[in-house]
């Protein structure tokens, strides 16, 4: 796999300040202890993945739901295929050690019944957010 593709995307990429994404990733940041920015990955076979967030050294990667307002059913197709394309990547890319998630209070919902054990049987990191900072799945108040 290629580095991170960053040329003149600049560090936040389309994550404008102030948006619940940027401020997403920015609890996330701080919660391990290590800057995540969103990259473009050029894996090996030329496949260009862009992802929400991922450390310098590239063995964490993250993907965030950050829906507001009242909780829609298709909020649960965004937190699955999040949740394969990063156990995709972690496959894909032989750096990539962590997979995370994080979601909205909103978009938690969507983590009810088999989702949330299949994510833990499957090593996938979920946060959520609430709107401050980021605690693991089944910490929040």
């Amino acid at each position: 796999m290629a580095g991170p593709d960053v040329s003149g995307a600049g560090e936040w990429n389309r994550f404008a300040e102030g948006s619940v994404e940027r401020l997403m990733l920015s609890a996330l940041s701080e919660r391990l202890g290590t800057a995540l920015r969103p990259r473009v990955l050029l894996l090996a076979d030329g496949v260009r993945v862009e992802v929400e967030g991922m450390d310098a050294a590239g063995a964490i990667v993250a993907q965030l739901v950050a829906n507001q307002g009242s909780y829609k059913p298709s909020y649960r197709n965004k937190v699955m295929a999040d949740m394969f394309k990063l156990l995709w990547l972690r496959t894909a890319a032989p750096q990539v050690e962590r997979a995370v998630l994080v979601v909205s209070t909103v978009t938690v919902r969507a983590l009810n019944g088999w989702v949330a054990v299949a994510a833990a049987d499957l090593g996938v990191e979920v946060y959520v957010f609430d709107g401050a900072g980021v605690v693991p799945l089944g910490a929040e108040s």
